[in-house]
């Protein structure tokens, strides 16, 4: 059950825990698409990146 977080006495919402968490997650797969030469695929880069951000923050919503 998603519960609120207490941070110094401010009580925070969960999506923004797991937001700040898809961040690093996120941008490491994106080094590793670059690096692997995947990302020559997409035709526009910023949709794919808001994309791939929003894949990751549903699937630590869902499984975290």
């Amino acid at each position: 059950m998603l519960t609120e977080f207490n941070l110094f006495g401010v009580f925070m919402a969960p999506i923004v825990v797991y937001a700040l968490v898809a961040l690093p997650v996120t941008m490491f797969i994106r080094f590793l698409l670059w690096w692997s030469g995947i990302m020559r695929w997409f035709w526009h880069f910023a949709l794919f990146e808001v994309a791939l951000y929003t894949c990751v923050l549903c699937l630590l919503i869902l499984y975290v």
